[in-house]
């Protein structure tokens, strides 16, 4: 029985010994699996996210300058009211995006193009036929981005918005300058079948040395504009960068049209 005992208890000593360096080890490598995170989270990896995330602004910046340039335009000319009631929905989405902290800044950039939606379907819906409200009905939501940014909320969205701004004022004051503004009120009125023509007329003022000065000079405006807010890593910057980059894309596209009409 006393050799029971102390067979026992050899046993229990033994297993002690045996458990312990074992619990050593593992709490070593909890600490050193603590530490390792710690450190990446403080640098890499959240650097990786918000350069990744900063990209994906500026790029959701151009689409949404480019492609709504093709959808909303003939939502306007056929269904405008339609086209306005449909600003109420973007602004809903973008504020129930912004509820969600993992979503907010898509709601915030939606919230700015939602101006730029309003605009369009306001202007293109009953005004297109007189390019004078063009910037006027444009600005629209100048006012209130320029009071959001005082309040230091919204960055991402105005700032969208005041590029996109920025690059119809420069496209407009173009215009002014080669004196297109008469073909752009033949060209609401007439038949398609017309339009054509016109637009070959307003092509030579295009091509007219006058016309290719400006324009080289004004894209260059537009390219710096886009690209110095680049250097500042910062998503609201990324934002109106996208929006000021994508006018050169759009108006390119028009001229494209133009030439091949």
């Amino acid at each position: 029985m006393l050799n029971n005992t102390l067979f026992s208890y050899t046993s229990s000593t033994s297993s002690i010994d045996t458990e312990l360096p074992s619990t050593k080890a593992a709490q070593r490598s909890i600490n050193e699996l603590e530490s390792i995170l710690s450190s990446s989270a403080t640098f890499p990896l959240p650097l990786a996210i918000s350069s990744q995330q900063t990209w994906l602004v500026f790029g959701a910046a151009v689409f949404l300058v480019t492609v709504p340039v093709f959808v909303e335009a003939p939502i306007v000319r056929s269904l405008p009211s339609l086209s306005l009631a449909l600003t109420a929905f973007w602004v809903w989405l973008s504020f129930t995006l912004m509820s969600r902290p993992a979503t907010y800044i898509w709601g915030d950039l939606l919230l700015g193009f939602s101006w730029s939606w309003l605009a369009g379907a306001i202007y293109w819906g009953w005004l297109r036929w007189e390019p004078a409200w063009h910037l006027p009905v444009e600005s629209i939501g100048l006012p209130f981005a320029c009071w959001c940014l005082a309040k230091n909320w919204g960055k991402v969205g105005n700032w969208f918005y005041l590029g996109s701004l920025l690059g119809t004022v420069l496209t407009d004051v173009y215009f002014y300058i080669v004196k297109l503004m008469p073909y752009w009120r033949q060209i609401m009125i007439v038949d398609a079948d017309v339009a054509p023509q016109i637009l070959q007329n307003a092509l030579i003022q295009v091509q007219a040395p006058w016309g290719q000065s400006w324009a080289i000079f004004l894209a260059l405006v537009l390219l710096t504009m886009g690209i110095l807010p680049l250097v500042q890593k910062e998503r609201h910057w990324y934002a109106f960068s996208g929006a000021v980059l994508s006018t050169i894309l759009v108006d390119s596209l028009f001229l494209l049209a133009a030439i091949a009409a």
